[in-house]
């Protein structure tokens, strides 16, 4: 059996990755290539074409390197021709994955989308358009299914990846050692998000709030920092800042486990905190033009997950001019240990997670790809 994978950027490399692994402890002599990265590529994936060659984000930059995404178009579409897979699986990567989709469609093969496009928050109308070309969904969070549901398409969802992988790699005796904490101090988390805009307009209301904070109580700060971001932008901050916030790149979750809360720009971050208990404070500020743009296109009444998933605002949203040194540091006050708030927040917060399904997501989902192509 053949299997076909096109994941175009880091996150979509991960899923690739596990799906890879879990597809060739049921089926080790199924072939399964594409367009991935190095994760998918040691987990036993041939890559025809690496993401990275190609990953580009932003309407200047994708017009700038038109002529090769045209190219690489084309050079997938000659290898489902020469290769002939069973399944052409999409991982995420929407704006491309479905310029794809629409032509493979055109050659016979069988599609299965993993990671949808979000129909639920904005352009719903994708949904229906999306349905008349994949023969199959399978969705990460549940609240995605109604609009794929009503526009015919056949969509499932069994599981969260993230549930597997978001877990401390260490003892709490470990991690406190490690980051030079004790049981009793106060443990704060800032997470301004990687992209370059969230870190300029969002991280400098979380050093102020936390300025304020270390007058407030005795408190440690930490910021973890992703792979991917550039720490100069952020030093410099804190320098101007004049506030003591250690900067980490290493076992994340391990600190989640010992944080008081977090102050958080909202995102897949704001999930895996949820999933580690961990209270946040979300964020969310945008330029004004794109921030009245998106108020017109967006009917979403929460913006972060954990909320999404619990139907309702179990932890602090504050977006756009609300995004105010006064209002994270009343917000994060309430949710130190110790304080009952915190309690109920971390019980809402487990009954949101609950709804991600349990553990084994990635074999689920390994298991009906493998049927799929087989009802071909």
């Amino acid at each position: 059996m053949k299997i076909m994978m096109t994941a175009g950027e880091a996150s979509g490399d991960v899923h690739g990755a596990n799906l890879v692994r879990e597809i060739k402890k049921i089926s080790p002599s199924t072939e399964i290539f594409g367009m991935g990265g190095d994760e998918m590529k040691a987990a036993g994936f041939k890559i025809f074409r690496h993401y990275k060659d190609y990953n580009v984000m932003g309407f200047w930059e994708v017009l700038k390197n038109l002529r090769g995404i045209l190219k690489l178009l084309d050079d997938l579409i000659e290898i489902i021709r020469t290769e002939k897979p069973d399944l052409l699986v999409l991982i995420d990567y929407p704006d491309f994955n479905w310029r794809l989709a629409k032509r493979a469609k055109n050659l016979g093969v069988k599609i299965l989308s993993y990671i949808p496009p979000s129909a639920w928050a904005w352009r719903k109308s994708r949904a229906a358009d999306c349905a008349k070309i994949a023969d199959e969904f399978i969705a990460i969070f549940p609240f995605e299914l109604p609009p794929y549901e009503k526009a015919g398409a056949k969509i499932s969802f069994l599981g969260n990846p993230l549930v597997d992988a978001v877990k401390p790699t260490m003892t709490v005796d470990a991690a406190q050692k490690f980051f030079n904490v004790t049981q009793s101090d106060h443990v704060i988390l800032l997470m301004p998000g990687s992209r370059r805009q969230e870190i300029k307009l969002i991280l400098p209301e979380m050093l102020k709030a936390a300025k304020v904070l270390s007058v407030e109580r005795s408190t440690k700060f930490f910021l973890p920092v992703a792979d991917n971001v550039d720490e100069s932008e952020i030093l410099r901050q804190v320098k101007l800042a004049g506030v003591n916030v250690e900067l980490t790149k290493k076992f994340r979750y391990d600190l989640m486990g010992l944080a008081d809360a977090a102050m958080a720009t909202s995102g897949t971050v704001v999930l895996e905190a949820a999933l580690m208990n961990l209270p946040c404070v979300v964020l969310y500020k945008m330029a004004r033009l794109n921030f009245f743009i998106g108020k017109l296109l967006v009917d979403i009444e929460n913006f972060s997950l954990p909320n999404i998933l619990a139907g309702k605002a179990i932890q602090p949203e504050l977006l756009q001019d609300e995004v105010t040194t006064d209002r994270i540091v009343a917000e994060i006050l309430k949710l130190y240990r110790g304080e009952s708030h915190r309690e109920k927040v971390v019980a809402d917060l487990r009954f949101a997670c609950a709804k991600l399904g349990g553990t084994g997501a990635a074999a689920r989902v390994a298991k009906k790809i493998l049927q799929v192509a087989e009802d071909f």
